[in-house]
């Protein structure tokens, strides 16, 4: 029915949503592992056989393209037995759970296993996380975004950003070029809020929105007069916050207020307000725990 249609379509977005350049990454990522010569290939020989990738540790699973991408590059079918974005949860009985089954030549499983667990672990690291702040906020009534920030680990961005997504969660800007974020930095460069807004938007045009990091009442009421059409209230205390996000709101409705500066999952109730439109946190894609997977050939035949 239509939760099936909503879960076949959340599928395709996620396998299209990714640029054309992704393949590209994880051959530069297997070309990094493996760049000479690989004995251990050499003991395991190319005999067809089937590996298991166990789910050890509780966790959101993510990053199932970049694993597909790893091992067709060594010629291997992957054959997944959970859904991307789903929850493991390895009881003290079994301790692991089977995620998927791997099949081709031994020494290529073998050649490509560090290169997707290696992924595959942080991805749904960055997910479980971002999950278990999306659940927060829904359990708290809140309904606006929960986003990640542009502190990502660079050559490993496409993965964390696409991570935030399975869990549900926004990306907030890409990359430098996405959108127009004006930070303190801009601003004392270029002397005031409105000299720093007026600039971005004859460059900007109407195609791309800007946002400007605040640091009080006074710097928010400036750039919202200035054009800005997102404010960040940056390392705001939560009660603060909230007292300046109201003022902000009733004299311009119209403005996204974004909260931002060291947000954990911890503090976040602190933080969500009917005023607060988004909430940003770097913790998410910087210093995330990661979910533990292992990937096992089946055992020799056992000899009479």
């Amino acid at each position: 029915g239509g939760q099936r249609e909503r879960r076949i379509l959340e599928k395709a977005v996620m396998e299209h949503i990714l640029p054309s350049h992704w393949e590209d990454e994880v051959k530069k990522w297997i070309k990094d592992d493996v760049p000479s010569i690989d004995i251990g290939g050499l003991v395991v020989g190319d005999e067809l056989t089937e590996a298991t990738l166990w789910g050890k540790s509780k966790g959101v699973v993510a990053g199932f393209p970049f694993v597909n991408m790893v091992f067709k590059e060594m010629g291997c079918q992957v054959e997944w037995l959970v859904a991307e974005g789903s929850c493991i949860n390895p009881s003290q009985e079994e301790k692991k759970i089977k995620i998927a089954r791997i099949k081709g030549p031994a020494r290529k499983i073998l050649l490509g296993e560090r290169t997707a667990l290696n992924t595959m672990s942080r991805a749904s690291g960055v997910a479980t996380a971002a999950k278990q702040c999306a659940d927060t906020a829904k359990s708290l009534g809140w309904h606006g975004y929960i986003a990640g920030t542009r502190k990502t680990t660079p050559g490993f961005r496409i993965v964390e950003k696409y991570a935030l997504l399975v869990a549900g969660v926004a990306t907030h800007r890409l990359d430098l070029s996405h959108m127009v974020m004006l930070k303190d930095n801009h601003i004392d460069a270029a002397g005031s809020i409105t000299k720093a807004c007026s600039i971005a938007k004859k460059a900007a045009g109407f195609s791309s929105k800007i946002e400007v990091e605040c640091r009080s009442l006074e710097d928010a009421i400036e750039a919202a007069k200035a054009g800005a059409d997102i404010v960040m209230l940056d390392n705001y205390t939560p009660e603060a916050l909230k007292h300046d996000a109201k003022l902000i709101k009733e004299q311009f409705p119209h403005i996204l207020l974004e909260a931002s500066g060291g947000i954990t999952l911890a503090s976040l109730s602190n933080y969500v307000s009917p005023y607060i439109d988004i909430v940003s946190m770097g913790a998410l894609t910087q210093g995330y725990a990661t979910v533990d997977f292992s990937l096992k050939l089946p055992p020799p035949p056992t000899r009479s």
